[in-house]
């Protein structure tokens, strides 16, 4: 289930959270149905993360299509990487975008309409994607980053069922008004970015652009160009919190004094204890960690 997929295959896994409500089913359904009628044999799977190990293995010649949003991708190629189906090649993947954030299917440009999303996993154009590996067997897809973005990220989950979309801005505007900082250490390809003398707001690594629904974190990020681009803000005053998260929005948080950036293959994030959100995934960071690029690792389908 790596490389030797050619485009001719027609036999299709689909894996889908299949009790997420109405309408999540109802997009769901649209999906599956243009997947048949373009003549895909398809199977369907419920996101589970106990049965998916065996599922890959049952259905080892029929390629995945991933119905949900980065978790339900990373969930994925997690338990792909774990099982070696990403060392023989390109692990290939279709991705119909029905999460929250959709913040990797945004990078690619892909639809988040369902039918039309359905349409270009059946028969898109093949675009190879890097994912990040660390050091203790974790994977990114898009992106982690740890410190106020992360708590952002938990005191979201809570609000999700009430405000969809809208639970990410304000989780961040809870985060962000107490924040203040976590002392990190951050090293690009062994050239030190943050010494750990002063508090960060956030460091991100970006393999895709944004996260959060849309917030432009990694603003000139390429998921296929063997880099990762790294942010660190140390806008940690109240007025520098505000004003970043400002500059965060629009995607020029960059250009500010108080962030600096650097794009590599390696990056080790040492400090903590920090909060540390990776594709959606949270989690704590202490001690340290090292994310290296693994190019190509995947094979989306994508528009023209």
């Amino acid at each position: 289930m790596s490389t030797g997929q050619n485009r001719g295959v027609t036999r299709l896994l689909v894996i889908a959270n299949t009790h997420a409500g109405s309408a999540r089913e109802e997009a769901v359904d649209t999906a599956i149905g243009v997947l048949r009628d373009g003549g895909g044999d398809v199977e369907v799977a419920d996101l589970d993360p106990d049965a998916l190990p065996d599922v890959l293995k049952q259905h080892s010649d029929h390629r995945p299509v991933v119905m949900g949003g980065d978790g339900s991708v990373h969930l994925l190629v997690a338990t792909a990487h774990r099982l070696g189906l990403l060392d023989g090649g390109p692990f290939e993947v279709g991705l119909v975008p029905l999460g929250t954030g959709n913040d990797l299917a945004r990078t690619l440009g892909l639809p988040l309409d369902p039918a039309q999303a359905a349409e270009i996993a059946l028969s898109g154009r093949p675009r190879d994607l890097d994912i990040l590996v660390d050091d203790v067997g974790g994977i990114v897809v898009n992106a982690v980053h740890l410190g106020v973005g992360a708590e952002a990220g938990r005191r979201a989950v809570p609000l999700k069922p009430r405000l969809g979309k809208l639970a990410y801005p304000v989780g961040s505007a809870v985060a962000g008004a107490s924040a203040a900082g976590w002392k990190l250490r951050v090293a690009v390809d062994g050239t030190v970015l943050a010494g750990g003398d002063r508090r960060a707001l956030m460091v991100a690594l970006g393999n895709g652009v944004t996260i959060g629904g849309g917030a432009p974190v990694a603003p000139s990020a390429r998921p296929d160009d063997g880099h990762v681009d790294v942010v660190v803000s140390f806008s940690t005053g109240w007025r520098a919190r505000l004003a970043f998260a400002v500059a965060l929005a629009r995607g020029r948080h960059p250009e500010r004094h108080d962030v600096v950036s650097a794009r590599g293959h390696a990056v080790t994030v040492s400090g903590g204890p920090v909060p540390l959100n990776a594709d959606g995934e949270l989690s704590e960071l202490t001690g340290a960690r090292t994310w290296t690029v693994l190019p190509h690792a995947l094979r989306i389908p994508v528009g023209d």
